[in-house]
Parts: structure tokens; C-alpha cells; sequence
């Protein structure tokens, strides 16, 4: 028996409707995700001349393989309004990597570089960063020492099973330092993002007392085996003026962090997991923000 169709676009595929899928432009998910993925977000309109530095640390340690981002913090340097903004991302963000799938930002760079942690960026948060700098545990370590250790002003007392420190102002010399922004064990990632955003101002101040503006070249020189970084000096020296404006204008650093306010706790049915899923919009007012956003 003959089947009658009423709808045109069975008997001639090329009308029917377009189906564009959630991703968009970017690569399709090559792994299957059980957490439906979010459409790109639009990219975030910028000031000209400002820079975005992706400042990464590794949890790498020499007698093991692999790695994940332990800490993750976009710095936006706009010379021209004389500020730096630093904002601070949760590890457990749980977002889109393109072509790959749902699953928490700091696998994006260990499982396909800095171009994939750029493009996950681009994605989910408006904003493809120019240039990146990762350390690992014994960069750290060794650059604080050879800085003679960071004061800290430590707002209450924190210890945990392998460290503690009372509350007011602390001498750290490189371990102590490291320790201070990994222990989450009596706090929490977000806790734990707001001291590794103290500890970066006090290297910053550290280096501006040392005259670091006029000794960049040596200075490059002498910390370059400490970190991988695409930055070269010819980046770096543009951007003295404004570290020598900041070294005197401390306040014009503002920090900004993904906090609880832009997240939900969310557990992953297939693992288990506990991550954190985005809330778009409020993340996208964060970025915003931080980026010098047109109002």
C-alpha cells in the first residue's frame, strides 16, 4: 500500500530545515557527554591595545607522568588605562573543550596544549587569551627563594596536615609559599584562588622593590628555566610602562573570581565527579568586567 506524504521535505531532503548543532562553528565532541553542551558564548568586545596572559600552574612533578592546571588566572593589562585585572577560574569548572567534550577546564591543556585551553576559553568565557606562562611545583619553589621569600599577610589562621600559618604578616620562603596556595583541605578552591592572587601581587611588588623594570633582559634570563611561556622579552618590553605604573599605583590591580555566585555543585551521572557547571550569564558579567567591556 502506497504511503502518503504530506510533508514535502520527506520526499526531497534538500527543504528540510537546518538543524545547527549547539557547538556551532567549533569542533563537534568526539566523546560522548551526558551533560548537554552549551552553545559558544559571543566574544567579548575589548579596549584596543589590551593584552590577556593566562598564568598556569602545573601540578607536574618530575618522578610521575601527566598533568593537570592546579591553578588557572587570565591577567588582562590594558597600558593605555593603566590597570591589571586578575581574574581566577575553579579547577572543577565543568565546560564544553571543543572537539573533545564536557569535562572540567584544567584537562583541557594536558590533553591538547595551550591552543586547546585557548580555544576552551574562546568557547565558554568570550575571550581567547594572546599569551600563556605555566609553572610547575619546583619552578614555584625555586623562584620564590631566589626572590629571599614573599611577606604575606595572612587574614586568619590556616593549617592542614602538611602546614600552618597564623594569622598577620608571614615570611615564606618557597615551599611555605606553595603550600599556602594548594591547601584546600580546611577551605576551598575558592579560598584557595584568593591567596594564590595574593601570592602573585606580593611576587609582582617583590620584583618592583628589586628594580625589576631595569633588569628585565637579566632578569628573563635568569627565570627563564623556570616556567614555558610563548611570551618573548620583545613582548615583555612594551609592557614596562605599565609595570612600573602599577609598581606605583598598587590599587589600580583589581582582582575578579568565578566564585559560588556564578556556579552549581553538580555531580556527573556517568563518574561521579563533582564539578561545577557554569552559570553562562553570570560568568559572562564577570568576564565583561574584567575585560574592560564597553558598558
Amino acid at each position: 500500500q502506497a504511503v502518503a506524504y504530506t510533508d514535502p521535505t520527506l520526499l526531497d531532503p534538500a527543504l528540510a530545515p537546518v538543524h545547527t548543532p549547539s557547538w556551532g562553528e567549533y569542533p563537534p565532541p568526539s566523546v560522548y557527554s551526558d551533560v548537554p553542551i552549551p552553545p559558544p558564548v559571543e566574544l567579548i568586545t575589548q579596549p584596543p591595545g589590551q593584552i590577556n596572559i593566562l598564568l598556569l600552574g602545573s601540578d607536574e612533578l618530575p618522578e610521575e607522568g601527566g598533568f593537570r592546571t592546579d591553578s588557572i588566572m587570565l591577567v588582562t593589562l590594558n597600558p593605555n588605562l593603566g590597570t591589571a585585572h586578575i581574574t581566577s577560574f575553579p579547577r572543577d569548572l565543568y565546560v564544553y573543550i571543543p572537539g573533545w567534550t564536557m569535562q572540567r577546564i584544567n584537562t583541557a591543556l594536558p590533553m591538547g596544549g595551550y591552543e586547546l585551553l585557548a580555544a576552551t576559553f574562546e568557547y565558554n568565557l568570550g575571550v581567547y587569551p594572546e599569551h600563556f606562562v605555566m609553572l610547575n611545583f619546583g619552578g614555584f619553589v625555586h623562584g620564590i627563594n631566589s626572590l629571599g621569600g614573599l611577606d604575606i599577610e595572612v587574614a586568619e589562621p590556616l593549617s592542614d596536615p602538611w602546614g600552618a600559618v597564623p594569622a598577620g604578616l608571614v615570611h615564606m620562603d618557597g615551599n611555605t609559599a606553595l603550600w599556602y596556595v594548594r591547601s584546600r583541605y580546611t577551605t576551598s578552591d575558592f579560598d584557595r584562588a584568593r591567596r594564590q592572587q595574593q601570592v602573585l601581587v606580593a611576587v609582582f611588588e617583590k620584583l618592583i622593590s628589586l628594580d625589576a623594570v631595569k633588569r628585565v633582559p637579566e632578569l628573563y634570563d635568569l627565570y627563564r628555566h623556570n616556567f614555558i611561556t610563548d611570551l618573548t622579552l620583545g613582548d615583555i618590553t612594551p609592557l614596562l610602562g605599565l609595570a612600573s605604573e602599577l609598581g606605583s599605583h598598587p590599587s589600580q590591580i583589581e582582582a575578579f573570581f568565578i566564585d559560588r555566585e556564578q556556579v552549581t555543585d553538580y555531580r556527573v551521572p556517568s563518574s561521579g565527579a563533582q564539578v561545577l557547571l557554569p552559570d553562562y550569564d553570570a560568568l559572562t558579567a564577570i568576564m565583561r568586567q574584567a575585560l574592560n567591556a564597553p558598558k
